[in-house]
């Protein structure tokens, strides 16, 4: 009898084990399917996260414009969902210091700056809210980045000036005859200082001269470029914000005196310059959109993201500007005709 109890209790002890095993893995499973749904909860939170994005640009015009519908655009075509808060300073600095700070106070997940004085403004508010630029001439020079391939910092961006396009554009400024050449720029740009003090530098060894006018605001312009009438045979416009958005004076100052007018920009071209070795502005924007992206969705970070020059530089003439100067297009500068 004692030994058929000690076989039940065995029996009846083995039971529980097995029991309490049954119940252990009960438990796991439950836990692991607990966290499947944890993992497909976050996934699902992150698709519907609407990310905001401040878009500060210091002014209006064409070639800002189309970077700002590429940034878009690039948006756009990776699926996120975005807000933006966008702010144009219309030229005036201490606006354009107000919106980077008022964004900045917003808590936006990222700042799109368009322009150099834009970009300076942002890395001035914040050292923590990343930001990516474009239309940045010369982003080291403005102590943006500390060098191209590491930014190094919470910003990056792309570069509006290909390294070939000063010396090309003086080279076809040579081929035309021009000696002295009529640069009108704001001299509280650091974007244009650069691209002067380089244009001064190339003309010298092509031997040609620079004659200069600045123009602190869009409407000193037409009186700038009027002041050196005279003293240049054409005029060459950089990518300066100020004059670029004003551009319609230089135009109708360089045609009443038939004079060439060369422009840093294919949108310029468009607006009546003879001609430009440029971009398309909305390629730089798209690709500064492309940074943002992989930022936004922690891929990425500004510090580590290479700063980017623009692709793809060609000559765009306007024909029928070329046609009313009387000048050939010779087929060997290889340029694209606009006839309009």
């Amino acid at each position: 009898m004692k030994g058929n109890l000690k076989k039940l209790s065995f029996l009846l002890f083995g039971l529980v084990l097995i029991l309490a095993a049954c119940g252990s893995g009960g438990s796991s499973s439950s836990d692991s399917k607990g966290d499947k749904k944890n993992n497909a909860s976050e996934s699902s939170k992150e698709a519907e996260k609407t990310y905001k994005i401040g878009i500060t640009q210091i002014v209006e015009h064409p070639s800002l414009n189309a970077a700002t519908d590429g940034f878009k655009k690039a948006i756009d075509d990776a699926g996120l969902k975005v807000e933006y808060d966008s702010q144009i300073a219309q030229g005036d600095n201490s606006l354009n210091t107000t919106i980077a700070n008022n964004l900045v106070s917003a808590n936006v997940d990222l700042i799109f700056a368009n322009s150099t004085p834009s970009a300076q403004a942002a890395a001035t508010a914040t050292r923590d809210i990343p930001i990516i630029f474009t239309s940045v001439t010369d982003a080291i020079g403005a102590q943006l980045i500390e060098s191209m391939e590491k930014p190094g910092k919470n910003i990056t961006g792309t570069i509006d000036l290909h390294p070939e396009t000063i010396s090309k554009t003086v080279a076809f400024l040579k081929e035309l005859g021009a000696k002295n050449v009529g640069m009108v720029y704001n001299a509280g740009e650091q974007n244009s200082v650069a691209q002067v003090k380089e244009v001064k530098k190339v003309m010298g060894e092509q031997g040609l001269k620079v004659v200069e006018a600045s123009a602190a605001t869009s409407a000193e312009v037409k009186q700038a470029t009027e002041s050196l009438i005279g003293k240049a045979d054409a005029f060459y416009i950089i990518t300066d914000n100020t004059v670029v958005s004003a551009l319609e004076s230089v135009i109708d100052v360089a045609n009443a005196n038939k004079l060439p007018l060369v422009v840093g920009e294919l949108d310029s071209v468009a607006r009546g310059g003879l001609a430009a070795y440029g971009f398309e502005y909305f390629d730089i924007g798209y690709e500064a959109g492309q940074m943002a992206v992989k930022i936004l969705k922690g891929e990425a970070t500004p510090a580590d993201t290479p700063a980017q020059y623009p692709q793809n530089l060609k000559l765009l003439i306007n024909k029928k500007v070329a046609d009313d100067l009387g000048i050939d297009i010779k087929d060997s500068w290889g340029a694209e005709l606009l006839d309009k």
